[in-house]
């Protein structure tokens, strides 16, 4: 499964945002009426499923974003804390990796970075700028990372023992948040009421120490073909 997550240098928006927005993205693409059998995405999606449910994700900025609007998918748009921009994210209809649609061979994959939110991001943003032009713009940006949708029934625990790029954060909260909507654990009321959600989810990154002692009903082990180094567990979920 291909996702964009839409990438502006000048205003970005931050990391936790672009996850959970890609989260809710990769989700409400699964429980769409077309990706239910009869519909046109289904024989894509299950035969996706049934794989390894590998997970690329891909940056896009202008009219780069706008040709990856036209291939089928989910577009999510979610806004973070006052001064970021809005996140973003398309999850495509699962396809083969080559060749790849034209509108998603343009866009870049490797070293995918948004700010985390504790501090300014650093230039050429438009609000750094901003701030160096008049200090007091800054009352104006709320600095903090911490998740923006604290009302969401399903949390995702990142692992603070790893370091990940934003793009790879993206893809393991989403596979977290894919694996919370198919727990057979998750109570059918409570899924009812996640979809009218928007399929919203928390971000968290528990400490060292909570992470070590934890248990959670969905646990995601990364295969480590890219930036880790052999299996590692990225990624929890639980409601």
């Amino acid at each position: 499964m291909q996702i964009a997550v839409h990438y502006d240098k000048v205003r970005p928006p931050r990391r936790i945002d672009v996850a959970e927005a890609t989260a809710r993205a990769v989700v409400s693409l699964l429980a769409a009426a077309e990706a239910a059998p009869g519909g046109p995405w289904h024989e894509a999606v299950e035969y996706w499923r049934d794989g390894r449910i590998r997970k690329l994700v891909r940056r896009a900025r202008g009219r780069r974003w706008e040709e990856v609007q036209e291939l089928p998918g989910v577009t999510v748009a979610q806004a973070g804390p006052a001064g970021w921009a809005v996140a973003e994210a398309r999850a495509i209809v699962p396809g083969p990796v080559r060749p790849l649609p034209p509108a998603l061979a343009k866009t870049q994959v490797e070293g995918t970075h948004f700010p985390h939110g504790e501090e300014l991001p650093p230039p050429p943003a438009a609000i750094t700028a901003a701030v160096a032009r008049d200090p007091d713009a800054a009352r104006g940006i709320a600095l903090t990372a911490e998740s923006a949708s604290p009302q969401a029934l399903v949390t995702v625990e990142v692992t603070p023992l790893e370091e990940m790029t934003s793009g790879k954060l993206c893809a393991q909260v989403a596979h977290a948040a894919q694996l919370a909507w198919e727990s057979p654990q998750l109570p059918a009321e409570l899924r009812e009421q996640w979809a009218a959600q928007g399929y919203r989810v928390r971000v968290v990154f528990p400490t060292a120490a909570a992470w070590r002692e934890q248990l959670r009903p969905v646990s995601v082990v990364d295969a480590g073909f890219t930036e880790l180094d052999g299996p590692t567990e990225t990624t929890r979920a639980y409601w």
